[in-house]
């Protein structure tokens, strides 16, 4: 079961290929997307990597929590679930 993980205070100048290419020394990774800022289209220094095993992404979680990675001290940990948001723009058209 593929199992998605946090992955924070990327340096800006991190790409996908990077991000994925650092964690796919722990297993096999399906996906690894930075999140953009959709007006300005850089990086918002977070992304979320999505391992196909939940041991391979125990494993890269474990190894790569608090290591240095383009000058960066990583946060990575397992993702939480979206919660909705209430006080957004949209939520008194609800």
């Amino acid at each position: 079961m593929s199992q998605k993980i946090y992955v924070g205070n990327l340096s800006f100048s991190v790409t996908n290929n990077d991000l994925q290419a650092k964690f796919e020394k722990y297993g096999d990774v399906s996906s690894a997307k930075i999140i953009t800022d959709r007006d300005t289209g850089r990086s918002k220094g977070f992304a979320f990597v999505e391992m196909s095993s939940s041991q391979d992404a125990k494993d890269a979680i474990s190894s790569l929590h608090g290591t240095e990675f383009e000058g960066r001290t990583l946060t990575v940990n397992e993702a939480k679930p979206m919660e909705p948001k209430e006080n957004n723009r949209f939520s008194k058209f609800r």
